[in-house]
């Protein structure tokens, strides 16, 4: 079967995803370094380090990369939703006002992110917070293959933690792979 011809934006994704999949199997191995290379590197290796070297890393505030937050320590997500006035996650039946009812929640022009993830002995929880940015370039950067885990939100930017899971959720690409989710590398 011929391969469908790729625009040259989806053929540079293609093959960021290619890089990722190579570099993150090296590591898997014990292989991979970011830094120089070891004493008796082989071709091969050196050329794998140099790859994960230069795979774009899609930065964004809270991905603990500014050293500002290197101390937080990062949230394990099985997935995030964005709530906004203007726009709700697909598959949702209520209204902002609703869903903000709901959780508990004022209404705000900048929406809610909810971020699910576990609270103490493994309980399924949602922390309501407010940074929306990150948790839209949080999106983008798992939809280029990325599978960064962001910083743990200031106590400042949660405004509620709720039992369980709220969705339909866009799952984090570590979940998606643990639920077996077809279609993933």
């Amino acid at each position: 079967m011929p391969r469908p011809e790729l625009t040259e934006p989806d053929y540079l994704r293609e093959l960021e995803r290619l890089a990722r999949a190579v570099t993150a199997a090296a590591a898997a191995e014990g292989t991979l370094t970011h830094g120089p290379d070891p004493t008796g590197a082989t071709a091969l290796h050196r050329a794998v380090n140099a790859l994960a070297r230069a795979v774009r890393h899609h930065h964004f505030p809270g991905d603990g990369c500014l050293p500002e937050e290197e101390d937080r320590p990062t949230v394990r997500l099985v997935g995030v939703v964005l709530l906004r006035p203007s726009a709700m996650p697909a598959g949702t039946d209520e209204s902002y006002g609703e869903a903000c009812a709901r959780l508990a929640v004022e209404p705000r022009s900048e929406g809610w992110a909810l971020w699910n993830t576990w609270g103490d002995g493994g309980a399924p929880v949602t922390l309501v917070v407010t940074d929306v940015a990150a948790t839209e370039a949080l999106h983008a950067h798992w939809a280029h293959g990325g599978s960064a885990a962001p910083v743990t939100p200031l106590p400042s930017q949660i405004v509620a933690v709720r039992q369980g899971w709220t969705g339909p959720m866009t799952f984090s690409p570590q979940a998606a792979r643990g639920l077996g989710v077809p279609g993933l590398p």
